[in-house]
């Protein structure tokens, strides 16, 4: 990890930059997937497939016998792993529906919001190195609370053609069955346009890598909805000398795995701490069986020597982390005092883990920065909210004169003889 001090007498924007693709490439590569899946349906998928994921496909879509059979393939302590997480997870997703409540702004002038269900959505599951189906419960589960009328899940092949049983099982427990053996862009311009097999969806939810997270971005400049950017994963560390080395070292080793384009960032204003942390990550690394994976993301990652933990708050704060955690003295104090970040995991044994299987909140969350100005997907991402009002006769002569100043003012006058007309019918 590459240690930065003095970061307020530097760019920090820079200092603090994640990893990137060359933009030019990636965009010319993924506008030339959306093309082809756009043009050529089904047949670009099964190409795409065989090009990028080396297997060649026969259909597209999972049998119900092996949706079945998935459920014979996982061991009875990952089954009740997956339950425990599901019952969290619904706890904490059923307890954000809000009800209806009608507001009257003025006497006879009643206005409310509902909440709608959006119809279709779509799920993306990364499956290839690592076949996240805690991803299936984070996007299933308030999709299926919400009440979607029809939920389609895309997960890529391993290299034998399959789709991991775990995610399969993980999909039919929560009530998925729509199930398509496709990943990376392909996927993406698969729900978004729709094929001969794979319905066209109204968004589309789900991480993945900077190819996915690219592709989700074109389609939702052509009018599709995406959940939100959420690219390569990413941990800041907010720790002092009172945090334990090995822990923080195991908290930045768990989201350096996840692949070579993700970042781990240690902020504390400890000497000490950093150089201890340094050494346990070199004491835990080797045992990993993502190592290589692990090591290449440190070396474009950062630990961040500050004077005090008010300047690692400002500094977190700026940075914007997909996930923060708050290792620290007082550290529920310290978590007041944070604006930006996706999810924030508070003292010594609220390790990152326990929020992307079963604490109970949702994983997928804004990555990049992203964070400045979006949230995690919750039950809110799944539905509409459809503003509705009611004016009674009595309201309209209340309301109706306003409206009439108002639109004479805008030189809108066909807004005001809407008002004037009715105001005119109810004059004794």
């Amino acid at each position: 990890m590459q240690v930065i001090e003095n970061i307020f007498n530097k760019d920090i924007s820079k200092e603090l930059k994640r990893p990137e693709l060359t933009t030019d490439f990636l965009e010319s590569t993924i506008k030339n997937i959306l093309q082809r899946v756009k043009t050529s349906g089904d047949d670009a998928l099964l190409s795409l497939t065989e090009q990028f994921d080396k297997v060649k496909l026969s259909s597209l879509k999972l049998s119900d016998k092996e949706i079945q059979n998935a459920e014979q393939q996982i061991s009875p302590e990952l089954k009740r792993a997956i339950g425990v997480a599901k019952v969290n997870i619904e706890k904490f997703h059923a307890a954000q529906k809000r009800s209806t409540a009608v507001i009257e702004t003025m006497p006879g002038v009643s206005c409310w919001r509902k909440s709608v269900a959006i119809e279709k959505v779509g799920l993306y599951i990364p499956g290839g190195s690592a076949p996240l189906f805690s991803t299936v419960l984070m996007l299933g589960i308030p999709a299926k609370i919400a009440g979607c009328k029809q939920v389609v899940l895309c997960t890529p092949p391993d290299k034998s053609g399959k789709v991991d049983p775990a995610i399969i099982y993980t999909a039919s427990l929560v009530g998925i069955t729509d199930i398509y053996t496709v990943g990376g862009a392909q996927a993406i311009a698969a729900m978004a346009y729709g094929t001969d097999t794979i319905p066209k969806v109204n968004k589309v939810f789900g991480p993945g890598n900077q190819y996915v997270t690219k592709a989700k971005q074109m389609i939702n400049l052509e009018g599709v909805a995406i959940d939100m950017p959420a690219g390569p994963s990413e941990v800041a560390i907010i720790a002092d000398e009172t945090a334990n080395p090995a822990f923080i070292a195991a908290d930045l080793l768990s989201q350096a795995e996840h692949g070579a384009d993700s970042q781990v960032v240690l902020i504390t204003d400890s000497n000490n701490l950093l150089e201890d942390v340094l050494k346990a990550i070199e004491n835990q690394v080797n045992d990993l069986p993502r190592k290589e994976i692990a090591k290449e993301c440190l070396l474009q990652s950062k630990a961040v020597l500050v004077k005090d933990i008010e300047e690692a708050i400002q500094v977190s704060n700026i940075y914007a982390p997909e996930h923060l955690i708050i290792n620290c003295h007082d550290a529920e104090s310290v978590a007041e005092k944070i604006t930006q970040a996706g999810s924030v995991f508070i003292g010594a044994y609220t390790p990152e883990s326990a929020g992307d299987y079963a604490s109970g909140t949702n994983h997928t969350l804004p990555t990049n920065g992203a964070a400045s100005a979006y949230s995690g997907v919750s039950l809110d991402s799944f539905v509409k909210e459809i503003t509705f009002q009611k004016i009674t006769e009595n309201g309209l002569k209340n309301l109706g004169p306003i409206v009439e100043i108002m639109a004479e003012a805008e030189q809108l006058v066909a807004h005001k003889n809407a008002v004037s007309i009715r105001l005119k019918e109810l004059q004794p």
